[in-house]
């Protein structure tokens, strides 16, 4: 009978796959602290989108309260902003040159915040966030003499 009630709480038990709940953290004095409630909906996370360079594909996900955010999965073109004329214009991007927020991502050409990207009109550095506002933003930056 015992056995049973607990397969039976594991079964409704949530599986969320990140988790942003404070249930598993250590009590000011040091102690465990012991879970007194189940996971729940609200805490739950989401795991990064990583945009990569392909036909452009996004997917639109329901956040909390109704929002809605759209997740850039691949790209091949960017809105690329010159600060000498401010002028912007769609261009196609033709590699990811460096990421400096992982080197992993540097390796994969995964874009991110920050990543410096090549296009026809030339070097760029990403100002949006693809995997958030689900487009490429970037900003030329200025060539080297």
């Amino acid at each position: 009978m015992f056995i049973n009630a607990i397969k039976q709480h594991k079964r409704h038990e949530p599986t969320l796959s990140v988790w942003h709940g404070d249930l598993h953290k250590k009590k000011p004095s040091g102690g465990r602290k012991k879970a007194h409630r189940m996971k729940r909906r609200y805490e739950k996370g989401s795991f990064p989108t990583e945009t990569t360079l392909s036909e452009p594909k996004n997917k639109t996900t329901r956040r909390r309260g109704n929002n809605t955010k759209t997740r850039l999965i691949t790209t091949n073109q960017a809105n690329i902003t010159d600060p000498t004329t401010n002028k912007t214009q769609k261009t196609q991007i033709l590699r990811v040159v460096q990421n400096p927020a992982n080197v992993d991502y540097n390796r994969r050409g995964v874009i991110t915040k920050g990543t410096i990207i090549e296009t026809p009109l030339g070097t760029a550095r990403v100002t949006s966030r693809p995997g958030q506002n689900g487009i490429v933003n970037a900003i030329l930056t200025p060539k080297e003499a």
